[in-house]
């Protein structure tokens, strides 16, 4: 079943017409038929299985058979703050977290990034990245579209840390083993991945101080972009999120 995002939330019963992207995808690319169904899911957890109705230069309009809760979605709210990357290692993170179960992914600036873009650069690359995240929301049939925020300095985000149940500085000077981490209770986690040179003794004494617990991923030393998703999967593995 194709799945696909709307901004209204229908019952049974009501029209919604699919326009912009999406329209021509199912048009297009998929070549749908009116009578034929797909699901739409309104980024709020639920999802409406739809039929075609009618297709025309104005979109696809649909009418909604059956609307129930989302099931896909992960009980723990996972929010990746991972250093920038250089070439198209971010978008790779961006899909890959996405797909794994991250709700919220946040690029930040830290000493050692070598990509260091200028605003007009920050802005044409968080456009890609949110795009890039709402089709791999599609392919893995997301309950929600996870939120790309803008490229932050580390520093910022300091003060966030006390919205989370627990917050982890993977770091590869050391750490505990993230079982040893992560509880029943914890609901809400965020997750600290540095840059290619990892991240500088004082940026990890000032997250230390702020809340951030230091965890290890092992003995090997990952790449950048290979770091968030093996924390990630790590962390839905203990949270039960992978059964």
């Amino acid at each position: 079943m194709d799945w696909f995002f709307t901004e209204s939330s229908g019952a049974v019963g009501d029209k919604l017409l699919i326009t912009g992207e999406d329209a021509k995808h199912i048009t297009k690319s998929l070549r749908m038929a009116v009578g034929e169904s797909l699901t739409l899911c309104d980024n709020q957890g639920f999802e409406h299985l739809c039929r075609i109705d009618r297709i025309s230069p104005d979109g696809v309009s649909v009418t909604v058979v059956t609307k129930e809760e989302c099931t896909h979605e992960p009980d723990v709210k996972l929010t990746l703050y991972f250093a920038l990357t250089k070439g198209d290692k971010p978008e790779i993170v961006i899909q890959k977290a996405v797909e794994l179960g991250a709700a919220v992914i946040v690029p930040v600036l830290t000493e050692r990034c070598i990509s260091r873009p200028d605003r007009k650069g920050a802005e044409n690359k968080l456009q890609r990245y949110r795009k890039i995240a709402y089709q791999a929301a599609m392919q893995s049939r997301r309950g929600i579209i996870p939120e790309v925020r803008p490229l932050t300095e580390l520093k910022s985000v300091k003060s966030e840390l006390s919205e989370y149940d627990k917050a982890i500085l993977f770091y590869e000077g050391g750490g505990e083993p993230l079982r040893k981490l992560i509880g029943e209770n914890d609901k809400s986690i965020a997750v600290f991945i540095g840059p290619e040179g990892g991240f500088e003794e004082s940026e990890t004494e000032k997250l230390q101080s702020a809340g951030a617990l230091t965890a290890t991923l092992g003995k090997r030393i990952l790449r950048a972009e290979t770091a968030p998703l093996a924390a990630i999967t790590a962390i839905m593995l203990l949270t039960g999120n992978l059964e």
